[in-house]
């Protein structure tokens, strides 16, 4: 069998490709191969800016050529990087023998042995892996976010002053605006999202175990930390300065925590949209041809934010695992690193999944007017609140308790029975008037001027 849409095990990579391709450019193994690649060609041509004695001659007009090397990296390229693998039986060794060969094809095979010099792989992986996640959350899955709150905001605007019934504890309670639950989420996710801006995208670069010792060893008086930290600040990181043979991890996990924290935001709004639609706050947009149930012709269901909750659970449960193990290495590294860094595209290819599916479903909503006002409408025991209150700033006796027997009976609480009460009051008419002025549809307190 063959791989192909329909047979791939993921539906990362079947199923949903098609809303995920553009992450293959970040997270496949042609991506990494590109990036070790990037990051291998980029540090000779550092070692070369020293210069390094050997190197002081080089030609820097062939700079512009070095980079083709990366600028035209083709698919046929990490396939012959591949076939090299079989042989060496090592993925970064082979993408050391590629280059030597291009290297040989530019006429510089004298500066050959300087490639990937003094370095261990983790120097490759632990820069080529932050800088692909790196580009990937700011091309592809920060765009998505700042969709998502686009479309939360206008939502807030838009619907700024329709009064809405809110729910505690799933029983009526005072009486909010549509807009400004909208305005929830909104500030939610932008507070997560100035967090994940602060968290670096660190890189470990520094020789077999962290100290530059082979590199010491044939340069003892360059400055060696020097250089890491000026070439790995170059690419965009930022070096971590004392480590193992691995970077340490613990800004990346750091970064799988903050975006667990933004998909549970986004299951919580994924969850309120569900249970909106199913009281009729809101419609959704029928798409002529489309089918709700295979046996129920009637039904329309939320299937967008059930798509993006299911997803968001996926990547969440990965990022968990991620944050718990990246960090933790037997002394100087283990492999288990390795693998689950293999996968940092599948939480992320869950995580987009899921903000297109909130994004379309967000794009279906229509609200249900009618159904909000009579829901308002239904519940006038929502004012007592107010009266009480009121009632209380007059040193009224005991007036929580007069609203509770009032509210807490059989009889349903009517805007009749609510101004049958307010008639028995000993309170002056101006006080009358002011309590007769209460409505569910009025009474929204205030909100913060944000919009």
């Amino acid at each position: 069998m063959s791989l192909n849409q329909l047979t791939a095990i993921s539906p990362v990579d079947g199923r949903y490709y098609k809303q995920v391709s553009e992450l293959s450019a970040y997270f496949s193994e042609y991506a990494l191969i590109y990036y070790r690649v990037y990051v291998e060609i980029e540090y000779f041509i550092a070692l070369c800016e020293i210069p390094l004695p050997q190197l002081a001659e080089f030609d820097k007009k062939k700079y512009a050529s070095l980079r083709k090397i990366y600028e035209d990296f083709s698919e046929q390229d990490a396939l012959h990087i591949k076939d090299i693998e079989k042989v060496t039986n090592h993925d970064v060794k082979a993408v050391e023998y590629f280059i030597k060969e291009q290297f040989e094809k530019l006429g510089i095979e004298s500066c050959q042995e300087f490639i990937h010099f003094g370095l261990t792989s983790q120097d490759i992986n632990n820069t080529a892996i932050p800088l692909s996640l790196k580009d990937a959350m700011e091309r592809q899955i920060k765009p998505l976010f700042r969709q998502v709150l686009f479309v939360l905001r206008r939502m807030s605007i838009e619907w700024k002053n329709v009064p809405m019934l809110a729910y505690t504890h799933g029983q009526p309670a005072s009486p909010t605006r549509v807009g400004k639950e909208f305005m929830v989420f909104v500030e939610r996710l932008e507070r997560q999202l100035e967090m994940l801006d602060k968290i670096p995208a660190s890189a470990k670069f520094g020789g077999a175990t962290g100290n530059f010792n082979a590199h010491h060893a044939a340069y003892p008086k360059q400055d060696w930390m020097a250089f890491a930290n000026h070439f790995v600040e170059g690419l965009g990181l930022k070096r971590s300065r004392h480590t193992t043979q691995i970077e340490h991890y613990d800004n990346l996990a750091a970064t799988f925590d903050c975006l667990k924290r933004l998909n549970t935001i986004l299951t919580d709004l994924n969850r309120d949209m569900w249970t909106y639609i199913s009281m009729g706050y809101f419609k959704q947009k029928i798409k002529a041809g489309e089918v709700g149930s295979s046996a129920m012709p009637h039904k329309v269901n939320p299937i967008d934010f059930e798509n993006s909750e299911g997803n968001l659970g996926l990547a969440s449960a990965l990022f968990e695992h991620f944050a718990a193990k990246l960090p933790i290495s037997r002394m100087q590294r283990d492999l288990t690193d390795s693998t689950v860094l293999r996968n940092i595209g599948v939480p992320l290819a869950h995580l987009a999944i899921a903000l297109n599916s909130l994004l379309k479903g967000l794009g279906k909503l229509e609200l249900n007017g009618e159904v909000l006002k009579a829901d308002l409408e239904e519940n006038w025991a929502v004012i007592s609140e107010a009266i009480q209150t009121i009632l209380r700033r007059e040193s009224y006796p005991k007036p929580y308790e007069a609203l509770k027997e009032l509210t807490r009976t059989n009889e349903k609480i009517t805007r009749e029975s609510i101004s049958r009460f307010i008639e028995t009051l000993d309170v002056s008419e101006k006080i009358r008037e002011e309590l007769r002025a209460l409505s569910p549809f009025n009474y929204l307190g205030i909100i913060e001027d944000t919009y």
